[in-house]
């Protein structure tokens, strides 16, 4: 009886080491991955085209779901504050909290969601095929590094999407609490707009291209990942590009969560 517990518990422990060891091998794998995407980013001549490419891919894909997610946030958030601050009498405030609100945490955070589920979906599709068909292994055999020649381009190409989309979600959002406070809530349209800018920084303004910035990066380089070292056949594919777009979401998360933290250490609130 207490050889077979015993058993039982070594076993246990042994699945949980290799999980564990699992774990720390696909997060260096992540982690080289991005770090020698980012070694030949100086020899622009050679991912150029590719890099226009995936960018004029990205925005393609996003720029019109973008804009349809960013118009209902913008007026869900004006209506819901708009709920609170007429009870109080400061209806002028809501253009205030609106803008806060999209610049400093929905803006980067859906832009990157969307690249990583979009863009980022058919990035590792097309790294998981090249996979299977054995494309990788054949640009190794030319001495042509993978890595430089399809990832790098890829990176830069998201961070800046997603910068160009974190401004559109912006503007798109400020229209939808425009509609939602001024037409259907009566404030006046120059109340709107200047508690819209009471609130709002510059340094406000330039940690959320930061953060779009980074989170493009994330995006693109746990597609590459999961792409690059997917399991052979059409159902690795398909796994590799339902995990991509889990862990791109988690780690944009804990993301924004450690570079909201320090930018408000750095730059506190103004009331």
């Amino acid at each position: 009886m207490a050889g077979g517990v015993n058993r039982g518990v070594l076993a246990g422990t042994q699945a949980v080491g290799s999980r564990v060891g699992a774990f720390f091998d696909q997060s260096g794998l992540l982690f080289i991955t991005t770090l020698e995407g980012f070694r030949k980013t100086w020899d622009v001549r050679r991912w150029w085209g590719e890099y226009i490419e995936q960018c004029w891919f990205l925005a393609r894909v996003t720029s019109v779901p973008v804009m349809l997610v960013a118009i209902p946030l913008g007026g869900t958030i004006a209506l819901q504050v708009g709920q609170i601050v007429r009870q109080i009498g400061a209806q002028s405030g809501t253009g205030a909290s609106v803008v806060q609100a999209l610049v400093t945490q929905v803006a980067p955070v859906a832009a990157s969601l969307l690249i990583s589920g979009a863009g980022g979906s058919a990035m590792t599709s097309d790294m998981g095929s090249r996979r299977i068909r054995d494309e990788l292994d054949a640009m190794e055999v030319l001495a042509i590094n993978p890595v430089h020649r399809l990832v790098t381009p890829r990176l830069w190409a998201a961070s800046t999407v997603g910068v160009m989309l974190c401004s559109l979600i912006i503007l798109a959002g400020i229209v939808g609490g425009y509609y939602f406070n001024v037409i259907q809530e009566g404030v006046t349209p120059g109340s709107y707009f200047d508690g819209a800018t009471s609130l709002l920084t510059l340094p406000d303004l330039l940690a959320t291209l930061i953060k779009a910035w980074i989170f493009g990066f994330i995006a693109a380089a746990v597609a590459c990942w999961k792409g690059m070292n997917c399991d052979y056949g059409p159902s690795g594919v398909g796994r590799a590009v339902n995990q991509a777009a889990v862990i791109s979401a988690m780690l944009v998360f804990a993301a924004n969560y450690v570079l909201s933290a320090l930018d408000y250490a750095l730059f506190p609130p103004r009331i």
